[in-house]
C-alpha cells in the first residue's frame, strides 16, 4: 500500500515538474505590478491603465485587473519574462477579458514578442509572433484574431471565430502544437481547431493548375442543345399588344387639333413570346471540362511553422474608442491541463458571483428608473389637478361682468318707466 502511494506521488511530482509555467500574472500584489509592466515611450499620449475590479466582480481582490483608463486612445504596455522557445511543445496562451464599458470599437487582444523588443518602443508595427484575442468594432466586426508571424510576414487566420460582446468576463484560451494543429477556446470550451497549414495561408498551395495543359477545341461541355427537329408552328408570331377592340373616338375629336386618332394599346391574349426550340440531352457532351493540376514547384513543407525562437514579452498593444475593458489572469505555459486548471481556479471560480452582482445592480437600476417614472408621472398629475382647481376662478371671473350688465338693466328699467 505504501509502495503503490509512494509511486502514486512520484508520478505526480513528474508531472508537475513537465509542466512549465513561463508566465503567470494576477495583479494580486497592489501596485506592485508597475515594477513588472512597462509602458512604451513611442508616444507621448497613450492611454492611462489602472487596477480596478470594475463596476461588478465576483471577487474584489482577486478579479483586479488591468483597465483602459481614457476614451479614444492608443493603448501600449507590455511584460517580460524569461525567454524560451515552443520548439518540440505544445505552446498554451490564456487571458480574462471583460468589456463592462459596452465596448463599441477596441481590441481586447494580446501580443507576444520576441525577447529581444525594446518595451520602451513598443507600438502598433512593432513585430510580433503571435496576435491572439478579441476584437470588436460596430456590428461587423466581432472576432476572435489569431495571426502568427511566418517569415517575417504577418497571417490571419482564414475561419471567422467570434468573440463574446456581452460585459461578463471572459476567458480566452490559445493552444499551438507541435503537431502544427491548433485549438482556440472560449471560457474552458473549445471553438474552432484545425491545421495550421490548412487554415492559414502560410505556405503556396502544394497544386497548381498545369499551364500547359488547355481545353481541347473539340471539348463540348453543353449538357443540353437546341433540338434540331424542333420548328417553329406557323401561328406562333403574334403582335405582343394590339390596339383595345373597345377603344372608341370621343365624339369631340378634331382631327385638324388632335391629329389622327389612334386606339390605345393592350397586351395581346395570343402573344406566346420569343420561340425556342425545346431542349434535348447533348450526344456529344463530355462534362465540365477540369483543368489538369500538377505539384507546384515553390511548395516546400515546413514542419516547424508552430515554432518560435525567443518568446519573452506578452504585450498590450491596441486601440479603444471607448475605454473600461479589464485584462487579468494572464498565463503562459506548456501545458494544456495547468493551464484549464489555472481557467477554472480564476475565471471559473468568480464568474457566477460575478454575474450574480451585475444582474443585482441592473435590478436596482430597473427599480430606481421606475421610482423615477413613477414621481414623474405623480408630479404630472398633480400639476394638472392644480390647474383643474384654477380653472373655476376663472370661470367666476368671466361671469362678473354679465352681472354688472343685469345690475344695469335694472337701473334702466325705472328710467323708461319714468
Amino acid at each position: 500500500m505504501r509502495i503503490t502511494a509512494a509511486v502514486c506521488f512520484i508520478s505526480a511530482l513528474a508531472f508537475i515538474a513537465h509542466a512549465d509555467v513561463y508566465f503567470k500574472e494576477q495583479f494580486l500584489d497592489g501596485d506592485g505590478w508597475k515594477s513588472r509592466w512597462v509602458e512604451s515611450k513611442h508616444k507621448s499620449d497613450y492611454g492611462q491603465w489602472k487596477l480596478t475590479s470594475g463596476k461588478f466582480y465576483g471577487d474584489a481582490e482577486l478579479d483586479k485587473g488591468l483597465q483602459t483608463s481614457q476614451d479614444a486612445r492608443f493603448y501600449a504596455l507590455s511584460s517580460r519574462f524569461d525567454s524560451f522557445s515552443n520548439e518540440g511543445k505544445t505552446l498554451v496562451i490564456q487571458f480574462t477579458v471583460k468589456h463592462e464599458q459596452k465596448i463599441d470599437c477596441g481590441g481586447g487582444y494580446v501580443k507576444v514578442f520576441p525577447a529581444e523588443m525594446d518595451q520602451t518602443e513598443m507600438h502598433g508595427e512593432s513585430q510580433y509572433y503571435i496576435m491572439f484575442g478579441p476584437d470588436i468594432c460596430g456590428y461587423s466586426t466581432k472576432k476572435v484574431h489569431v495571426i502568427f508571424n511566418y517569415k517575417g510576414q504577418n497571417h490571419l487566420i482564414k475561419k471567422d471565430i467570434k468573440c463574446k460582446d456581452d460585459e461578463l468576463t471572459h476567458l480566452y484560451t490559445l493552444i499551438l502544437r507541435p503537431d502544427q494543429t491548433y485549438e482556440v477556446k472560449i471560457d474552458n470550451e473549445k471553438v474552432e481547431s484545425g491545421s495550421l497549414e490548412e487554415d492559414w495561408d502560410f505556405l503556396p498551395p502544394k497544386k497548381i493548375k498545369d499551364p500547359e495543359a488547355k481545353k481541347p477545341d473539340d471539348w463540348d461541355d453543353r449538357a443540353k442543345i437546341d433540338d434540331p427537329e424542333d420548328t417553329k408552328p406557323e401561328d406562333w408570331d403574334k403582335p405582343e399588344n394590339i390596339p383595345d377592340p373597345d377603344a372608341k373616338k370621343p365624339d369631340d375629336w378634331d382631327e385638324d387639333m388632335d391629329g389622327e386618332w389612334e386606339p390605345a394599346m393592350i397586351p395581346n391574349p395570343e402573344y406566346k413570346g420569343e420561340w425556342k426550340p425545346k431542349q434535348i440531352d447533348n450526344p456529344s457532351y463530355k462534362g465540365t471540362w477540369v483543368h489538369p493540376e500538377i505539384d507546384n514547384p515553390e511548395y516546400a513543407a515546413d514542419d516547424a511553422i508552430y515554432k518560435f525562437d525567443s518568446i519573452g514579452v506578452l504585450g498590450l498593444d491596441l486601440w479603444q474608442v471607448k475605454s473600461g475593458t479589464i485584462f487579468d489572469n494572464f498565463l503562459i505555459t506548456d501545458d494544456v491541463e495547468e493551464a484549464e486548471k489555472f481557467g477554472t481556479d480564476t475565471w471559473g471560480a468568480t464568474k457566477g458571483p460575478e454575474k450574480k452582482m451585475k444582474d443585482q445592480q441592473e435590478e436596482e437600476e430597473r427599480k430606481k428608473r421606475e421610482e423615477e417614472e413613477k414621481s414623474k408621472k405623480d408630479d404630472n398629475e398633480e400639476d394638472e389637478e392644480d390647474e383643474d382647481e384654477d380653472e373655476p376662478e376663472e370661470d367666476d371671473h368671466t361671469e362678473e361682468p354679465p352681472e354688472e350688465e343685469e345690475e344695469g338693466e335694472d337701473d334702466a328699467l325705472p328710467k323708461d318707466e319714468l
